[in-house]
């Protein structure tokens, strides 16, 4: 989430402030030298290898495969020249990861050695999705990009009229074709087709929307600023049903049959059902808090942060709090739960892994600057970006 606040208090689900050293060979025309070697189709392995959208799949549920060790440790570190709001996406070979400096990069994930970068028209807070080796992103002039995840070379450019902080979602139509949805501070998720950049519907609300769109089936579901959490027919973008939640929406929902699970600026955490969407079938009030952190929902457990700065561990079922883990600072980082552990960021500067079963802390590595990013955790890794403009790699203990 973005700290820089526009006129309805955001630039929000982006993340930091910080500034690095970028390191981008060229040519004396000035393009990126590429080396051919690095230009390889990266490597597509099963899909539970893989964290290639924000939140690691479309319900956006923040549950990663695998397992992690009580302790991890820097495996590399690669600087940008503004601070990293972006979350990673981790396919194959490769880590896809924005920054303010108005780049896409692609890393490897093994050496932490740029194969690509791609230069957009702003800063880019969007956390990338890749889809059928194609990386779709947006940048807070309200462009979303379609590139060639394999060399990074731009397929299409598609406008809104407002910034994009969140990623975009995709789903397949009836006839098989790849469809794209994104959210925009021009009030409206946008439904595009994959192949030609062309739009097929528009969503309009009543403020921004500045999360990810969660796909469940033939559903969809965000939230924004009009404090409305909607589900909308991915097909054409009519409307199914509308969740009052009383305050602006700014991370977010989570979706997994027919729940829905998201929290609120006035700290209130709901579990909605979406045919009977004002009934809900549990809440949860922080006083004092602002939820910015999408949840991550798994075994039987939600797990969010809060502007409280605290991580909040709740039972699926009925909502009730099964523990707090105390941060020394806000948490907007999402967690993410991988096999028994929970991963995140906090503003105090610190990345967190903790037990799933009772919040005590395992391990933490202070990098010294906010981390606002969400974590990206595939094949045994962890990556985060940071306000100080750095992509850190973690890996098991060896």
């Amino acid at each position: 989430m973005n700290k820089i606040i526009t006129i309805a208090f955001w630039g929000i689900l982006a993340m930091g402030v910080g500034w690095g050293v970028l390191n981008l060979d060229q040519r004396g025309d000035g393009s990126q030298a590429l080396d051919a070697n690095s230009l390889a189709e990266p490597k597509t392995p099963a899909v539970d290898m893989q964290w290639a959208i924000f939140r690691g799949s479309q319900g956006l549920l923040g549950v990663a495969e695998g397992s992690l060790p009580d302790t991890l440790t820097l495996d590399w570190t690669f600087e940008t020249e503004g601070p990293i709001m972006s979350s990673a996406a981790i396919v194959g070979d490769r880590v896809y990861i924005g920054s303010t400096d108005n780049h896409v990069y692609c890393l490897d994930l093994e050496t932490g050695e740029r194969i690509w970068a791609f230069e957009a028209d702003d800063p880019v807070e969007s956390p990338p999705t890749v889809v059928q080796n194609r990386l779709f992103v947006g940048t807070l002039s309200g462009a979303l990009y379609s590139l060639d995840a394999t060399t990074g070379a731009e397929l299409w450019r598609y406008e809104t009229d407002g910034q994009i902080s969140g990623a975009a979602n995709w789903f397949h139509d009836a006839q098989g074709a790849l469809k794209v949805l994104v959210g925009s501070h021009d009030g409206s998720v946008h439904c595009v087709d994959a192949e030609s950049g062309q739009r097929m519907w528009r969503f309009e609300t009543d403020s921004y929307v500045n999360g990810t769109p969660a796909v469940n089936g033939t559903l969809c579901a965000f939230g924004g600023c009009d404090a409305a959490l909607y589900v909308v027919e991915v097909a054409d973008g009519t409307e199914r049903a509308r969740v009052d939640t009383g305050s602006y929406v700014a991370a977010s929902a989570a979706f997994r049959g027919d729940r829905l699970y998201v929290g609120n600026y006035d700290g209130l955490f709901l579990c909605a059902r979406i045919d009977e969407p004002n009934d809900w079938l549990w809440q949860y009030q922080i006083e004092g808090g602002a939820i910015f952190s999408s949840p991550a929902v798994g075994q039987g457990r939600v797990i969010f942060g809060d502007r409280d700065r605290q991580v909040h561990c709740l039972d699926e079922g009925d909502g009730h709090p099964i523990w707090v883990f105390k941060a020394l600072d806000n948490v907007d980082s999402s967690p993410v739960i991988c096999g028994d552990k929970v991963i995140f960021g906090s503003d105090d500067g610190r990345l967190y892994l903790v037990s799933l079963e009772s919040g005590e802390k395992l391990w933490s590595f202070d990098v010294g600057q906010p981390i606002l990013s969400s974590p990206a955790v595939a094949q045994g890794r962890v990556v985060v970006g940071c306000d100080d403009g750095i992509v850190y790699a973690f890996r098991g203990a060896q």
